[in-house]
């Protein structure tokens, strides 16, 4: 959920020279030109891309969701990918339902046609995410026609994944007061609360076999970071710096800390064989923000760094085959402040 905008560029070809530091990474591929784009996630078939952009070209004035064609938009770089989203509002977190023939993402359009504001700035500089409680999670075709509302109660509900057998969404919700991990049906039916600690969960992904979930979690721990995250939440807004992985079975229980490396550690995904998670943290900046990827084991042992080109790197994907990497990368933008989406063949 949502995309950090990076001051600093750096430059590569558009099929990016292969680095050294990138041994994980063959043949990297650039798949779209201008704006930010994000959140890219494989369909079932590892054909297609469902991903979110606020490309200025495209009409856009914030997030919308599109269907992107892998191999036409390698062969590309003027192709347009479909709209699935409505146009009108903000949206976030699409993902693939398994029958290939449906995207589901969370949106504001209910709400009105405008793209709600994003925070307004603040003296000490401190970098907000948006929590709109009036986002819900929808279902729509690949022509973008909406033909299902999954979540209709108050407060925010986004940040939704499918589960590799497509049967269950796992999302991010406040209808219990506070920024919680949930577990419902595909249908939308049967919701359940997964998680309980006081503090943001989000981003969260099931691994291979269906039976745990990766994701990112702040947990204040001291009176005033206690107070601030409330303070904070009751307006609408989280602050994403400091964070760490957890892991969990789907059920809430065996909830365990993988990360314990400070700063923000995000955008978790589960290796394919289920025994490592690669994501995005700037553990190791120090200027906060200079994102990497790194690959780590689910005991929080052997951390390895994946990227080291350019200063963001984030939203990582696996392919349902393990073959390919998606991710968005500030890479070859050519002195803009564009955030693109690459896909490479993956080098375990």
């Amino acid at each position: 959920m949502y995309k950090l905008t990076i001051v600093f560029l750096t430059l590569c070809s558009v099929v990016c020279a292969q680095q050294n530091d990138e041994k994980h990474l063959k043949n990297i591929r650039q798949l779209t030109y201008g704006g930010d784009n994000a959140e890219a996630y494989f369909s079932y078939n590892n054909q297609y891309l469902s991903f979110q952009s606020n490309n200025k070209n495209w009409g856009l004035n914030c997030d919308q969701i599109f269907n992107l064609d892998i191999l036409k938009a390698q062969a590309d770089s003027t192709y347009k990918p479909t709209l699935i989203s409505t146009g009108d509002g903000r949206t976030t977190c699409s993902y693939f339902l398994k029958d290939g023939k449906h995207i589901l993402y969370a949106s504001t359009h209910a709400a009105g046609k405008d793209c709600p504001p994003a925070p307004a700035p603040r003296k000490d500089n401190k970098y907000l995410w948006a929590i709109y409680e009036s986002f819900d999670i929808y279902v729509a075709d690949l022509s973008g026609k909406v033909v299902q509302q999954l979540t209709n109660v108050p407060g925010y509900d986004a940040e939704a994944t499918v589960s590799p057998q497509g049967d269950k969404i796992v999302f991010t919700s406040t209808r219990s007061g506070d920024l919680e991990l949930w577990i419902m049906d595909i249908d939308g039916k049967n919701a359940k609360q997964i998680t309980n600690g006081l503090g943001y969960d989000g981003g969260a992904f099931f691994s291979p076999d269906g039976k745990k979930l990766v994701f990112r979690a702040s947990r204040p721990q001291t009176e005033q970071e206690i107070s601030e995250y409330k303070d904070l939440l009751a307006q609408g807004l989280v602050a994403p710096t400091n964070m760490e992985i957890y892991t969990c079975n789907i059920d809430g229980s065996e909830l365990t800390q993988v990360t314990r490396l400070g700063k923000a550690n995000w955008a978790p995904f589960y290796h394919p064989s289920g025994k490592k998670i690669i994501f995005s943290s700037n553990h190791h900046s120090q200027r906060g923000y200079d994102f990497q990827l790194y690959l780590i084991n689910t005991d929080g042992t052997g951390l390895e760094a994946v990227t080291g080109k350019s200063i963001f790197n984030a939203f990582p994907m696996f392919s349902y085959d393990g073959k390919k990497l998606v991710f968005s990368s500030n890479r070859n933008n050519h002195g803009t402040r564009d955030t693109n989406l690459f896909i490479a063949d993956w080098v375990d």
